[in-house]
């Protein structure tokens, strides 16, 4: 019997899930780890699990591989490892801690601010670079397509690792964008850039 046959054999979904720090209901509905999901919207069958809002499904180890960014072998490996399981013995209680899910989902959250942040910085300078192109040589360079022109692909690289990276770097970029308040005073600046545009287009209608 492979890897896979034993784990999947022996370790239900729900049983991971409740192992994995997620809550389950009596009726098998969990909020979903893998997007924001302010009511349970994840159903647990003893062999797979779907759910109804971002659509994500598979069995035991495909949950396991998704919650901690592994390999299918390697969500195998930890489910064994995790449960005591092995060729010849029995599943057994788990041994190891749980892991601290109010800090993964804590960083996730700060993971969707922070990539909302740059995806609505990157429109910005998306917008400015083309508004205030200069139209002549002789044009002086408004401080906006400047700022586009040196910004938009260094946010542009920011975004698309902060979506396609591996965790650890994903989480160094949180970090670092957290850093002396960072995405904070780009969130900040971004909103009243926008109120100021309001404000301007409610002038330009009277």
């Amino acid at each position: 019997m492979t890897l896979f046959e034993l784990v999947k054999q022996n370790i239900c979904v729900p049983d991971a899930a409740e192992h994995y720090g997620l809550q389950v209901s009596r009726n098998g509905m969990c909020s979903c780890p893998f997007h924001e999901d302010r009511h349970p919207s994840m159903k647990l069958n003893e062999r797979y699990f779907y759910c109804f809002g971002c659509g994500a499904t598979g069995d035991v180890i495909d949950l396991v591989a998704k919650l901690f960014d592994l390999s299918s072998y390697e969500a195998a490996q930890k489910l064994a490892q995790d449960f005591g399981i092995g060729p010849d013995k029995p599943p057994a209680a788990a041994a190891l801690p749980k892991p601290e899910r109010p800090l993964l989902k804590a960083y996730r959250q700060e993971q969707v601010r922070c990539l909302r942040v740059l995806c609505d910085y990157l429109h910005l300078l998306e917008r400015w670079k083309v508004q205030h192109t200069p139209k002549t040589p002789e044009d002086v360079l408004d401080d906006r397509f400047v700022e586009a022109c040196q910004m938009l692909d260094y946010v542009e690289y920011l975004a698309d690792l902060l979506i396609a990276a591996e965790l650890e770097q994903r989480v160094k970029i949180v970090e670092m964008l957290n850093k002396d308040g960072l995405i904070a005073g780009l969130e900040e600046r971004l909103d009243r850039l926008k109120k100021e545009d309001d404000a301007h287009e409610k002038q330009s209608a009277a």
